[in-house]
C-alpha cells in the first residue's frame, strides 16, 4: 500500500504547525489562489491565542503517488493522554527542534514515548534563519537526549534536515540550497518511514481520538490494524480486558484528505480513519469484526496528578453573566469532556453540587475552565490539589514529583534556586546554556509548582523559561509555605466606590476597580498583614456644605492587581474559591458569611 503515517513532535513554539501549513501548500493540497488561515491545524481559539497545540489532529497530503498522513501531537506534557495513543497510529516521527533553543522537556516527553514504541525518528532543525541559531550544537544536544532516553543503535542513526518552515525550505545542510522548498523533506519521509504494517485477519482498530459531532454523534479516529471496513458493516467494541462494551453498525467512514474529511466507501488496513455510528466505544477500546474475541493491546496512560472541585456558582451574582449555571449542566459538560480526554478523571463529590476533576496539571484544568466560560458556563472552582498515593508496602503517602528545567539569565539564578528550595525542590544540574544563561534542572513536588510560573517571571523580569515533566511518585516532602498575606474581604453588597478604595489603600493593594459589583465575602484585595480583614468598599464621601478645592475631588488610585485565571487558581487558599463567569473572574471565600467562616475555622482546629 502506498501510504506513510507520520507524527510531528516538537516543543511548544518550535514551528510545528507552521511546518504542516507549508507541507499542505507545497504538496498541492491547497490551490495556488486559495485563502488559507495561518496555523491551519490550530483550530481551537485557545490554541491560536496561546500558540500551543492541545488536541491531536490529522491531515493528509499526496506526494508523487504516495499518501502521507500527518498527525500533529500536543507538545505540552499536560496533554500527554493524547500523545501516547497517537504514537501507536504512526510508523515514523519528525522531531522538530528550534535551532537556537535546542531540545526542551516537552520534546523530551514525546520523544521518550516515541522511542519506547520503536519509532525511527527524522530530526528537523527548524528556524536556522534565527540570528542566534546554533545548529551544530543543537544536533549534539539531540543526540545526547536520544542516548539518555535509551535509544537503540538504529534510532541513534537518525537522518537530519535543516531549514526554515516559515520561509518554506528544507535542505541537508543549514546553508541551503533554499530553492527546493519542502521536497527534501517529502523525499526523506518516503525513504525513511516504512509503509504501515498490516496484520492478517478481520477488521480491528484501536480508538485513538474521540470527539462528539452534532450530526454524526460520537466519532472515533484510529488506524486500522487488519482487515477492511465499509459503511453499514456490523462491528463490536471490546474493552482493554476483553469485555464486550457494545455492538452496532458503522454509519460513516471518514478519511483525511488535506485538512478536510472525506466520506469513504471502503477503508483498508494501514489507513487512519474516523468512524461514526457507535454510542459507547471510547479511546483505547478495540473496534472489531463480530468474530474477534481478543482486544488489541492499548498503551497505558500516565496518572492524573492534580485535582480540583468544580462547584455550582452560589454567589449573590450567580446567573447574571452566564446562561449555563445548574449543577446538571456542569456535570453533563464535564462528563462529555472526560469521554474524549483520557487524561481527565471526573467523579461526583460527596456534595451533590460539586464534581471532582483530576488531570495532568493545572494548565490542562485551566484550559478546560477557560473553554467552559467561553461556552457560557458559570461555576466556582477550588484551589488545585495534588493527587496523593499510598505506598502499599510502607503505608506512607507518596506525592507526584516533576522534572523542572529553568533557563534563566545568570544574574537571576540565585533567586530561582532560593525559591525552588523553599518549594522543596532538589537541584539535579546547573550548567551554562550560552549567552550568559544557565540551565537549572530540579526534581520538585507538583504542589510546590502550583502558581510558581507567574512568580518566576516577576523574579526574573520575564526572562526565564520554565518547562515541566512528570517524573514519578516519591515520599511526601512535608509542608510547603503558602501565601503569607491575608486578604481584604467586602462586608457588604453593591458597587465599589473610588473614595472608599482610596481611603483603604494603606491596608493593601486592591484587585478590583471602582464601579465593579462586589458582595459580602468577596475578596477585593490583599491585606498587608497575615490575617484576613473585612472592609467597607461601598462607603461614599460624606456630603457637607463646606466647599473644597477641585484637587480634593480627583481621587488617584493605584492600579489594581490583575487576576488572570491561572494566577487566581494559584493565589487562593483552601478556604477560598475562584468564581468564573463568561465576563468575570472573582475571588471569594468558600463561606461568604463571617460567622460561618469562624465556625469552619474552629472545627478545623478541633480536628487538627
Amino acid at each position: 500500500m502506498n501510504m506513510r503515517n507520520v507524527a510531528i513532535i516538537a516543543h511548544v513554539d518550535h514551528g510545528k504547525t507552521t511546518l504542516v501549513d507549508k507541507l499542505l501548500q507545497q504538496s498541492g493540497t491547497f490551490r495556488e489562489n486559495q485563502k488559507v488561515t495561518d496555523r491551519a491545524m490550530d483550530s481551537n481559539d485557545l490554541e491560536r491565542e496561546r500558540g500551543i497545540t492541545i488536541l491531536a489532529k490529522a491531515a493528509s497530503v499526496q506526494w508523487k503517488d504516495v499518501r502521507i498522513n500527518i498527525v500533529d501531537t500536543p507538545g505540552h506534557a499536560d496533554f500527554g493522554g493524547e500523545v501516547e495513543r497517537i504514537l501507536n497510529m504512526v510508523d515514523g516521527a519528525l522531531v522538530l527542534v528550534d535551532a537556537a533553543e535546542g531540545p526542551l522537556p516537552q520534546t523530551k516527553f514525546v520523544v521518550s514515548k516515541a522511542l519506547k514504541v520503536g519509532l525511527k525518528p527524522i530530526v528537523v532543525i527548524n528556524k536556522v534563519d534565527r540570528p542566534d541559531a546554533r545548529p551544530v550544537e543543537v544536533i549534539n544536544e539531540v543526540f545526547d537526549l536520544f542516548a539518555a532516553l535509551d535509544a537503540s543503535e538504529e534510532q541513534l542513526d537518525f537522518p537530519i534536515l535543516y531549514g526554515s518552515a516559515k520561509q518554506g525550505w528544507m535542505a541537508a545542510s543549514y546553508e541551503g540550497p533554499k530553492d527546493q522548498g519542502m521536497e527534501p523533506l517529502f523525499d526523506l519521509i518516503l525513504r525513511h518511514v516504512p509503509p504501515p504494517t498490516v496484520e492478517e485477519g478481520p477488521f480491528r482498530m484501536i480508538g485513538t481520538i474521540l470527539e462528539a459531532n452534532p450530526y454524526l454523534g460520537r466519532i472515533i479516529t484510529g488506524r486500522i490494524t487488519s482487515g477492511s471496513i465499509k459503511p453499514n458493516q456490523a462491528v463490536k467494541v471490546l474493552s482493554a480486558d476483553g469485555k464486550l462494551i457494545e455492538q452496532g453498525r458503522i454509519t460513516k467512514i471518514l478519511a483525511f484528505r488535506g485538512l478536510e474529511r472525506t466520506p469513504l466507501e471502503e477503508a483498508e488496513a494501514g489507513d487512519i480513519v474516523a468512524i461514526a455510528g457507535l454510542t459507547k466505544g471510547t479511546v483505547a477500546d478495540t473496534f472489531c469484526d463480530p468474530s474477534v474475541d481478543t482486544p488489541l493491546k492499548a498503551q497505558p496512560i500516565d496518572p492524573p496528578t492534580v485535582s480540583m472541585s468544580f462547584i455550582v456558582n452560589n454567589s449573590p451574582l450567580a446567573g447574571t453573566e452566564g446562561d449555563k449555571v445548574t449543577s446538571r449542566m456542569i456535570r453533563d459538560r464535564l462528563l462529555r469532556e472526560a469521554e474524549g480526554n483520557v487524561a481527565l478523571r471526573v467523579v461526583e463529590a460527596d456534595d451533590k453540587d460539586a464534581m471532582e476533576v483530576s488531570g495532568r496539571g493545572e494548565l490542562q484544568l485551566a484550559i478546560l475552565i477557560e473553554t467552559m466560560r467561553r461556552e457560557g458556563f458559570e461555576l466556582s472552582v477550588s484551589r488545585p490539589r495534588v493527587v496523593l498515593k499510598k505506598d502499599e508496602a510502607t503505608g506512607a503517602w507518596l506525592e507526584p514529583i516533576e522534572e523542572v528545567v529553568i533557563d534563566v539569565d545568570e544574574e537571576h539564578s540565585g533567586v530561582v534556586v532560593q525559591k525552588m528550595s523553599e518549594r522543596k525542590a532538589e537541584m539535579i544540574e546547573m550548567r551554562p546554556s550560552g549567552g550568559n544563561r544557565l540551565r537549572l534542572v530540579f526534581y520538585a513536588p507538583t504542589r510546590g509548582l502550583i502558581g510558581y510560573q507567574g512568580e518566576l517571571l516577576t523574579d526574573t523580569r520575564g526572562t526565564a523559561i520554565m518547562n515541566r515533566l512528570f517524573h514519578g511518585y516519591a515520599p511526601y516532602k512535608g509542608d510547603i509555605q503558602g501565601r503569607r498575606n491575608g486578604v481584604l474581604i467586602s462586608n457588604d453588597q453593591g458597587e465599589a466606590v473610588a473614595y472608599a478604595m482610596f481611603k483603604l489603600e494603606d491596608r493593601g493593594p486592591m484587585m478590583i476597580e471602582p464601579g465593579w459589583k462586589v458582595y459580602k465575602g468577596m475578596i477585593v484585595g490583599e491585606h498587608t498583614r497575615e490575617n484576613d480583614l473585612e472592609i467597607n468598599i461601598l462607603k461614599g464621601k460624606q456630603l457637607t456644605n463646606i466647599r473644597t478645592t477641585s484637587k480634593d475631588e480627583a481621587v488617584r488610585l493605584t492600579p489594581p492587581i490583575r487576576m488572570t485565571l491561572e494566577k487566581a487558581l494559584a493565589y487562593i487558599e483552601d478556604d477560598e474559591l475562584v468564581e468564573v463567569t463568561p465576563k468575570s473572574i472573582r475571588l471569594r471565600k468558600k463561606f461568604l458569611d463571617a460567622n460561618e467562616r469562624k465556625r469552619a475555622e474552629k472545627s478545623k482546629e478541633a480536628v487538627a
